[in-house]
């Protein structure tokens, strides 16, 4: 039976707001939310980008039952893997059992800030690899050293940590990826329909583990307006492939939102109030393999969203 989330968009939302869309999705019996991890915003237009760590500690205190992820975390160049690892451990602590930690090789444009060599997709993977392992590492407890290709850790100890570690759910897009999450994950995270990334993570182990898809939507009562909406906030949308993980700043992405087509974001974004439109998009997801879905919401209007799932989408499909 498909589990139903909700994204908490950090690159639109103010860190208030993102707690009270939490409880919110609470509240309408959303089983998890996911809350991006971003430096910069895809755009300006976007507006947000608060820090995921202290948001993640309001929301375990202003939720009760909701599972919560990051949607996702880079554990490779801007955030050493034993900070991560501490910084999970914490927020596990705080919502025992409620707590997974999403996990990606990341972009450009949220891990360039040090200057920091942005390096190719094979030794994104490689150090993401290694990254999982030295966090499972400090979950262990006790003193803790690490000498690999990409990290050191050096006496470390986590003394915080939470009775029961937190699941890592990988991001995967291509079968490199997928094989690495079936490999290493306690999970699969993908925001496309795709059938290959998943049958490449369950040949890899994946076998059985949860596989969590994103669905972007953008509703409001009249389509036209949906689609103005999502074209001016989510361009990235219609932005694929490599470009969208080596572009390094909002200004790039504004330029090659600039060559995109308010009809492509369209065909990636389900906008408008047909029930209908969501419903199939769904269903491209389940038949895909996921049993993990949530959903995006482009846009201010969060409270029109939950309505509008609530009363004409959730209930075709429970």
């Amino acid at each position: 039976m498909t589990q139903w989330g909700y994204a908490l968009s950090s690159e639109e939302h103010r860190p208030g707001d993102i707690v009270r869309f939490a409880r919110q999705a609470e509240q309408h019996g959303y089983e998890f939310v996911a809350v991006s991890d971003h430096f910069h915003p895809w755009t300006d237009s976007q507006g947000q980008s608060p820090f995921v760590w202290a948001v993640l500690g309001a929301i375990a205190e202003g939720t009760d039952r909701i599972r919560v992820g990051t949607g996702v975390t880079c554990p490779t160049v801007r955030t050493h893997p034993a900070i991560v690892a501490h910084a999970a451990a914490t927020v596990a602590a705080l919502m025992p059992d409620r707590f997974f930690l999403g996990l990606g090789s990341g972009e450009a444009l949220n891990e360039h800030i040090f200057g920091d060599r942005w390096p190719p997709a094979d030794v994104r993977l490689e150090m993401l690899e290694e990254a999982i392992d030295v966090i499972r590492l400090l979950w262990q407890g006790g003193e803790q050293s690490h000498e690999g290709k990409h990290y050191r850790v050096e006496n470390a100890r986590l003394y915080t940590l939470p009775d029961t570690p937190p699941p890592v759910v990988v991001a995967a897009g291509g079968e490199k990826s997928a094989e690495l999450a079936g490999r290493c994950g306690d999970g699969f995270w993908n925001t496309s329909p795709e059938r290959e990334p998943i049958e490449a993570f369950e040949r890899a182990g994946g076998g059985g583990k949860p596989r969590y898809g994103q669905i972007t939507v953008c509703w409001a009562d009249d389509e036209e307006q949906a689609r103005k909406t999502a074209y001016e906030i989510w361009p990235n949308a219609g932005i694929s492939g490599q470009l969208s993980q080596d572009l390094p700043t909002p200004a790039h992405f504004e330029q090659a939102g600039q060559m995109v087509t308010p009809e492509q974001v369209a065909e990636r974004v389900v906008c408008g109030p047909d029930p209908g439109r969501h419903l199939e998009m769904i269903h491209t997801y389940q038949d895909a393999g996921y049993d993990h879905l949530y959903f995006h919401q482009v846009g201010p209007d969060q409270e029109g969203f939950f309505r509008f799932y609530a009363d004409h989408v959730l209930p075709a499909v429970s």
